[in-house]
């Protein structure tokens, strides 16, 4: 591999106005087919096969007009004073017209259903004020002597009409009686909440559809009157790259100029990377015609291709300079870092897509798309930085080192050090650094995982604003509503098994309310709407959900299903939490074996991967207490804490799995060198993390620095990610890589290249940073030590 990238290095910086065109028409055909062939993301995460999908198809079937997807809008008024006879009949008129909107099957008027309902009491009362009146007098009728008997028994029948009409009216008053926490208009008066019933399924509603309701009632509400929108109306496709991000990517520029001392040097990396996700991300998003994609699966991609992009040319970058200063022609040069560094970047980069692609053994659709659109964009970022950057490299020539730099090409650059470290530091630093971990992953033991609600989305936007106006006028249950589902093994759906299933689902804890909301055609279903005390990622709602179904089945056979927004991502939170050890399992089985067989050892593999379940487990602590318990909240624009974002830990184990291999291979690989030239098993920890400091520190900060940016998005998503990748890697690169393993490895000293010697014959030689592609040309007028080679530079500014 090492002599084909080398030879591919060569061929780069002789053919680069090719190469660099031949990128130019791959990105221009990338960009083209997404145009062409790209289709409409989703911002909806769902999984086919769990209990509340079953039961939504069951009611698809016996209710047709109930299977499309629902949105509510929020009316207020904005002095806080009841509506007028005026604002609620133009809500009602606007409403009504909102329902001959392309893709809108039928609204709700708020104001128009409580009339409903209050006229239902009414007639209720009224009812049984007859029906007690006619027994009365039925009654006084019966008491008269003498009475006939045909006379008598017509009276004893019309009695007994009564007492049945009467039984009737006891059951629909005690449906009323459990549905009378269920309100669509405050008690105040001051808001009300329509709802809009779309003619598609909630995931197939257009973006344009949504924005026309939302641009019909903007325009329309009456003066006084302010509407705002759910979740399920206004939950667009985020951004891909904001403010936060530009600031992101302006530190990595800055970390580059400081490191590299070049501009024209600190600017490569950055074309390299910004092509690779040009080109990598379009090209996945030409694939959403085609299948479902989430919508956060672009901004994971913009992500990794960031930061990935940046770094593997770096690393190739900066062997170049190395070389260029110990005197090494141009082209030679380019070839050689490729055929090295491009080598191991090649490695690295399989690791990346090894665990990315391995999300796609969990068997949950959206994260194996999101796996293999991470790896189609780290797997661009690594083809790029082998081939584009050699053709660059050459274009640029000797600018890719500063004047003052260019002036001591040949001369001796970098000192090497000639004592290990003390056995003492070392202890101290495992002893503090694992303490540290520990400290920082404690919160991780109270990790809740569900979907986000209005209630995570920015304050200022009107998912927040709909989702509070909610929770303070109708109760924190409203904002996530279950439906719960009644098969009956026979066509017995009358009111009196409504009233007994009612009221069954009414004695369970944390139940405000409980209404009927429809019965099938032939009469074997019937559906509820169940308002939990608490909003829809609470814990005392995921303990309903559980209880509603541990009651099935009901005397008699009746079988209960449990459906509704707050019921879905309870399962697919349940199913994502139960992927994630066997992923977890196959992550650490690949991490064990693929440094087996770089490294030739047993311990330090083990080291490598204790090493990154303290620094994962030290992230998922992070944001618990940030995310979850709500710690240094007004610095990450986290106002609501609640549950993580169900697939964060399960992206967060592939990527960070990828990236803490890449930092253990550019240091390690170097204490492997300085041992195998003979160094000291002790002294050679000290020389190759002194060798590899200065990259990897670079490009550590890099991509802390474009994962950060995110962490400012506007979607709670991505900054839940964003935060998680950066945490994951500041802890894993500073405090694992960087302090704990060199440390370790010192104490181990040469037990940590122990290897038993049946293993040794059998493993292939994986010569990772290209040795014996150095050894085949020793082409440099001046041959610099590996400890040398890799010494960083002192940097200086053009």
């Amino acid at each position: 591999m090492a002599e084909l990238l080398y030879r591919l290095g060569r061929f780069g910086a002789r053919r680069a106005w090719t190469v660099l065109i031949t990128w130019l028409v791959v990105l221009g055909a990338s960009v083209t087919a997404y145009f062409v062939a790209g289709g409409t993301l989703s911002s909806q995460v769902t999984i086919p096969g769990t209990k509340t999908a079953q039961v939504t198809e069951q009611l698809a079937e016996k209710f047709p007009s109930a299977s499309g997807g629902t949105g509510t809008i929020v009316f207020h008024t904005t002095d806080g004073s009841a509506f007028t006879d005026e604002q609620r009949t133009a809500v009602g008129a606007l409403l009504t017209g909102t329902a001959d909107l392309d893709g809108v099957s039928s609204t709700t008027d708020p104001f128009a259903t409580a009339a409903q309902i209050a006229e239902q009491t009414a007639q209720l009362t009224a009812g049984k004020e007859q029906v007690t009146g006619g027994l009365a007098q039925i009654d006084a009728a019966l008491a008269q002597p003498g009475l006939p008997a045909a006379q008598k028994a017509a009276i004893e029948q019309q009695k007994a009409e009564l007492d049945a009409q009467g039984r009737q009216l006891e059951l629909s008053e005690q449906l009323l009686t459990m549905a009378s926490g269920i309100r669509t208009v405050a008690e105040d008066g001051s808001a009300a909440v329509g709802a809009v019933i779309f003619d598609k399924a909630q995931l197939d509603v257009t973006p344009e559809t949504k924005q026309g309701v939302v641009d019909h009632v903007t325009d329309g509400v009456p003066a006084g009157v302010e509407a705002d929108f759910s979740n399920e109306i206004t939950q667009n496709v985020p951004e891909v790259l904001g403010v936060g991000e530009v600031i992101g990517l302006l530190i990595a520029a800055i970390t580059l100029l400081v490191m590299l001392g070049s501009l024209i040097a600190a600017a490569l990396p950055l074309v390299s990377a910004l092509t690779g996700v040009g080109v990598g991300v379009t090209a996945a998003l030409a694939l959403s015609g085609v299948v479902d994609m989430l919508s956060i699966t672009p901004v994971l991609g913009v992500m990794l291709g960031l930061a990935v992009g940046i770094d593997y040319c770096l690393f190739i970058l900066n062997r170049h300079r190395r070389q260029l200063l110990a005197g090494m022609p141009l082209h030679e040069s380019i070839g050689l870092a490729n055929g090295t560094s491009g080598n191991a970047v090649v490695f690295a980069g399989a690791t990346v897509l090894v665990a990315l692609l391995a999300l796609n053994l969990t068997g949950i659709g959206f994260l194996g798309m999101m796996g293999t659109v991470g790896a189609i964009c780290v797997a661009v970022s690594v083809i790029i930085a082998v081939t584009l950057t050699p053709a660059l490299l050459s274009l640029l020539g000797l600018r890719v080192l500063s004047r003052k730099a260019r002036a001591t090409i040949g001369q001796q650059h970098g000192t090497v050090p000639t004592q290990p470290m003390s056995t003492g530091r070392a202890v101290i630093t495992v002893v503090a650094g694992l303490a540290a971990l520990i400290v920082i992953a404690l919160p991780a033991l109270d990790l809740r995982l569900n979907l986000p609600d209005g209630s995570s989305e920015a304050q200022d936007s009107t998912q927040y604003q709909a989702y509070q106006l909610i929770e303070d006028k109708f109760g924190a249950g409203v904002n996530g509503p279950l439906l719960v589902v009644a098969s009956l093994p026979t066509p017995d759906a009358d009111i009196s098994e409504q009233v007994k299933i009612g009221t069954i689902l009414q004695e369970q804890a944390d139940v405000v309310a409980v209404a009927p909301v429809g019965v099938s055609t032939d009469k074997t279903l019937i559906a509820f709407q169940v308002i939990p005390a608490e909003g829809p990622t609470s814990e005392s709602t995921e303990q309903l959900v559980r209880d509603l179904r541990d009651l099935s089945p009901l005397d008699g056979d009746v079988t209960l299903g449990v459906a509704g927004s707050a019921s879905g991502n309870i399962d697919i939170s349940e199913q994502l939490a139960d992927a994630l050890p066997t992923y977890l399992a196959v992550v650490l089985g690949l991490s064990l074996i693929i440094l087996i067989f770089v490294f030739r050892s047993i311990l330090v593999p083990l080291t490598a991967t204790l090493g990154f379940v303290l620094s994962l487990f030290a992230t998922f602590g992070g944001i618990t207490a940030i995310f979850q318990w709500g710690w240094l909240g007004a610095i990450f624009g986290v106002h609501d804490p609640g549950p993580i974002l169900s697939f964060l830990p399960t992206i967060l184990i592939g990527i960070l799995f990828g990236l803490a291999m890449d930092y253990q291979l550019f240091l390690v690989s170097g204490m492997r060198e300085a041992y195998a030239h003979g160094a000291p098993a002790r002294l050679a920890v000290r020389q190759g993390l002194h060798a590899g400091r200065t990259v990897v520190t670079a490009a550590a900060i890099i991509m802390i620095a474009v994962f950060g940016g995110f962490v400012f998005s506007n979607s709670a998503m991505i900054r839940s990610l964003g935060f998680g990748l950066a945490f994951g890697v500041l802890t894993d690169a500073f405090l694992v890589r960087m302090l704990l393993i060199p440390a370790v490895m010192h104490l181990l000293g040469r037990s940590a290249w122990w290897l038993p010697a049946w293993l040794d014959r059998i493993l292939p030689n994986v010569d990772v940073e290209g040795a014996a592609l150095e050894r085949s040309h020793p082409v440099a007028p001046q041959t610099p030590s590996p400890e040398e080679d890799d010494a960083p530079l002192v940097t200086t500014t053009s």
